[in-house]
């Protein structure tokens, strides 16, 4: 196996299950139980001819079709073999439904974009990594000290607003992951909820943080291209934000992150420019996996 499909087959590893190796290789008929990890370093291809398999993805999102959440594998192998779909499909695509406005689409074809961001394996990880992540959200309170004493302050991973506040009390060397987490939430929000983010929508004291933590850090990136564009209504606005702000505190988390930076995390560094491709096969793979079937992976109501 070469170097970096190693590499890429070991982050996927870190993540899956004796029970999700088990139903990958179930297909295959070979390696005794508990060796499962062992056959997938030795298998040519590593882990990536095992998810994007046919079958495999048949009996998670085909055959499988109760209501809640898969039972049998865990929440990144599923995502993982929604992201190897999407991108076997976006391979003979000709365009892909744009978020316009609350419940409107409209058909974009800059398909060879997002053909070549799924070329790579490690954005392919980041995505499903991504996903995954919001099956498992944090949330709790902070105590701070202000001009008038100690308070407490909530946080949520699934509440911009709550999550930038963070960056005002966390220390410095904590700011790149809170940094990274918001760029997350926006590329998961704006990509997979757009219609939820319009509909709940930024008040003015919301949107003063928000803006005021997207200047954290030095510099900030070029917009970059294909930028959500509605009808220059209400319900744009909060989604333009969000992809707006994403970019830069994607740009920030990777400029203070301290090196050498790891393959799996130095794919953020492309999000600046890269984030509404990112979106828009979030968007793709929300629309065409997992709302169709299963519709409570987050915990959020995607109507």
């Amino acid at each position: 196996m070469a170097s970096d499909e190693m590499a890429v087959t070991t982050c996927y590893l870190e993540h899956l299950t004796d029970e999700d190796l088990a139903y990958l290789c179930a297909p295959y008929g070979n390696g005794e139980a508990g060796d499962y990890r062992s056959l997938v370093r030795s298998r040519r291809g590593g882990i990536e001819g095992l998810l994007g398999d046919r079958r495999v993805f048949e009996a998670l999102f085909i055959a499988d079709r109760s209501p809640g959440p898969l039972v049998q594998v865990s929440p990144f192998l599923a995502f993982a073999v929604a992201v190897e779909r999407a991108g076997y499909e976006l391979s003979s695509a000709t365009y892909v439904p744009e978020w316009v406005g609350v419940g409107r689409r409209t058909p974009v074809f800059d398909v060879p974009r997002l053909q070549e961001f799924m070329s790579s394996p490690w954005r392919r990880f980041f995505l499903a990594e991504l996903l995954a992540s919001y099956t498992r959200v944090a949330s709790g309170s902070v105590v701070v000290a202000t001009r008038r004493g100690w308070r407490r302050q909530r946080f949520s991973e699934l509440d911009p607003v709550h999550l930038a506040g963070l960056l005002e009390v966390v220390p410095d060397m904590e700011r790149p992951g809170v940094l990274r987490r918001l760029g997350d939430l926006a590329l998961f929000l704006t990509g997979v909820f757009p219609d939820y983010v319009a509909r709940r929508g930024f008040g003015p004291v919301d949107q003063g943080r928000l803006l005021r933590s997207g200047r954290v850090g030095s510099g900030a990136p070029r917009s970059g291209s294909g930028a959500a564009r509605g009808s220059g209504g209400d319900d744009e606005d909060a989604v333009a934000l969000l992809g707006r702000l994403g970019r830069r505190w994607y740009h920030a988390a990777f400029r203070l992150l301290p090196g050498p930076v790891p393959a799996n995390v130095a794919v953020i560094s492309e999000m600046p420019e890269r984030f509404n491709d990112a979106r828009r096969i979030l968007g793709v793979i929300g629309d065409r996996f997992l709302f169709s079937t299963h519709e409570h992976w987050f915990g959020i109501d995607p109507s």
